[in-house]
């Protein structure tokens, strides 16, 4: 949060190398969720948009290199952070770190529409003088989407937060993931390594770049394993080597495998199987059972900021996500 003439910064975007011209309010709209045209330009209206330190109307044409700010008189109400007693779920913890197992369904940090109930609320309740991260939030080393479960390590303290961050950005902490996908991937192992960006036709997904478009995004790395086949789903193991937005989900989504129940990415319409109403009734019976994307955190490994020894956590799948992969096993048994 800055404060520049009694104004706060609520966005800040440096525009890439590669972007094409565009209308800022555009521009804007792909990048600010639940952000409307009409507030963006009201927004602009009123001198709250600059780019490289000048106010921008919002028909200006974002270049690349640009940098946005989007400043109002107010806070951002996401830096109003009130602490809430939420249990947590830790599963280790000492003077220097937490590592927590995340119910699915809980956002991690305040914003866009969720303003209580976040691991962060429930974080600084239970823990004083937790560090800022970059992102100006506290303890958080790393995220999961709100409906993904399972394990985090969050930092105690700003040498744990610096060392922690580290590893994440240096690929050197281990995160394993279990997912359950559509369909029967052809080979048992294999690596998906490109590019994921935005996706221009719909900013609340990402997708993976085609050659020419790659300067707009960030290389993104994922290994999976099958782990057992049940005639119209799979269950995978899929191994991080970079942590992108989605990543699990894009990546699946691109080599024709979407999360069973990805509302986001089309994974909560029937894409493998028969047109009999049965099937149809039972795969609707495990949307209800499994009512979120099939992705849990499973492990997580990384060195221990002080003792420099490698940690290793493990968490069970949670009840809903084992709940379906029985049905499924049941059904392909009968």
């Amino acid at each position: 949060m800055e404060n520049n003439n009694s104004l706060f910064e609520h966005f800040s975007f440096h525009v890439d190398k590669g972007q094409t011209p565009l209308r800022i309010d555009k521009y804007l709209m792909n990048l600010v969720e639940n952000a409307t045209r009409t507030k963006i330009q009201a927004a602009a209206k009123s001198g709250s948009i600059r780019v490289n330190g000048a106010a921008v109307k919002s028909n200006y044409k974002v270049k690349p290199l640009d940098d946005i700010r989007v400043l109002f008189e107010y806070p951002p109400h996401e830096n109003l952070l009130l602490p809430e007693n939420i249990q947590l779920d830790i599963v280790f913890e000492d003077d220097d770190l937490v590592v927590v197992n995340k119910p699915p369904g809980m956002v991690v940090h305040p914003g866009h529409g969720n303003y209580s109930g976040t691991l962060i609320n429930a974080l600084i309740y239970h823990f004083e003088n937790l560090p800022k991260n970059s992102s100006n939030r506290p303890g958080l080393v790393h995220r999961l989407d709100k409906d993904t479960s399972g394990l985090l390590v969050i930092a105690k303290n700003d040498k744990s937060m610096l060392h922690l961050s580290n590893q994440f950005a240096k690929k050197t902490s281990k995160r394993e993931y279990i997912a359950m996908v559509w369909g029967n991937p052809k080979e048992d192992v294999g690596k998906i390594d490109n590019y994921i960006g935005r996706n221009p036709k719909n900013r609340l997904q990402n997708i993976v770049l085609s050659d020419n478009k790659i300067d707009n995004g960030k290389r993104a790395i994922t290994n999976y394993e099958v782990l057992s086949r049940m005639n119209y789903v799979s269950l995978v193991k899929c191994t991080l080597e970079t942590g992108r937005t989605h990543q699990i989900r894009v990546h699946m989504k691109h080599i024709g495998h979407t999360l069973f129940n990805d509302e986001r990415y089309g994974g909560d319409s029937i894409l493998k199987g028969t047109t009999f109403t049965k099937y149809k009734q039972f795969v609707e019976n495990c949307f209800k059972l499994l009512p979120r994307q099939a992705l849990h955190a499973k492990t997580l490994g990384f060195t221990h900021p002080k003792s420099e020894k490698f940690m290793q956590f493990d968490s069970e799948l949670p009840k809903d996500f084992q709940s379906c992969i029985e049905k499924w096993e049941n059904y392909t048994a009968n």
